[in-house]
């Protein structure tokens, strides 16, 4: 026992480990109020797909979030679309012991998901950029606000850094569609003859320019 636990009192003690229990208690408390909204997010995905509101007496999922559960629409399908993409792209975070093995400040909040599953939609992101927005999601507990101000200057940055190889790159490809779309329509137009020959003499004379712009 050291000189100083020697001069507490019990009543000192006492204190002190309650002092300690109350905050590990917190902790626990704010990284279960991170995460709550899976469980019923969970609960109305069954509901949604399952059709469970009819046998309760709701003509729509609407109806039933908006009268029983009390959430706005808009919510509630964010919520939904969500834990969809948790459980479909990044079921790690669903795991019991998710939460258990991470610091309480970097545990993610729903609103940090939120823009994660937005993120992956965006084309203008490479996967290194998707990788770095979870990292600093589900790793270090990056808040939304941050993460959604990260977002939306990568996006902005790879619309500005674009080259004139890219830009080329797209012109080639758009060439080859129409390309690929009056072949086509030759052909068919060949073999309904829909069309007078001198018309398809025109596109077959506009395929050959095409054809020697896209080689």
């Amino acid at each position: 026992m050291s000189p100083l636990e020697s001069t507490l009192s019990p009543k000192s003690k006492k204190l002190d480990m309650t002092s300690n229990v109350l905050r590990e208690q917190i902790v626990q408390d704010s990284k279960s109020f991170k995460t709550s909204w899976i469980s019923l997010a969970q609960a109305l995905y069954s509901v949604w797909r399952d059709k469970h509101y009819y046998g309760w007496g709701f003509e729509k999922f609407e109806d039933y979030i908006q009268q029983e559960v009390g959430l706005k629409n808009q919510l509630a399908l964010k919520l939904l679309k969500t834990y969809v993409f948790l459980e479909q792209e990044e079921p790690a975070y669903l795991a019991r012991d998710f939460t258990e093995n991470r610091e309480a400040t970097c545990v993610p909040s729903y609103d940090a998901v939120n823009v994660l599953r937005m993120a992956k939609q965006k084309k203008e992101l490479t996967k290194d950029d998707y990788t770095n927005l979870k990292k600093e999601i589900f790793e270090n507990g990056k808040e939304a606000a941050v993460v959604r101000r990260d977002l939306t200057a990568m996006i902005k940055q790879r619309k500005e850094v674009d080259s004139d190889e890219e830009r080329q790159a797209r012109n080639d490809a758009a060439v080859r569609r129409l390309l690929n779309a009056i072949r086509s329509f030759k052909k068919d137009m060949e073999t309904l003859k829909l069309l007078p020959a001198d018309i398809l003499k025109e596109a077959d004379h506009l395929l050959q320019k095409l054809e020697k712009v896209a080689s």
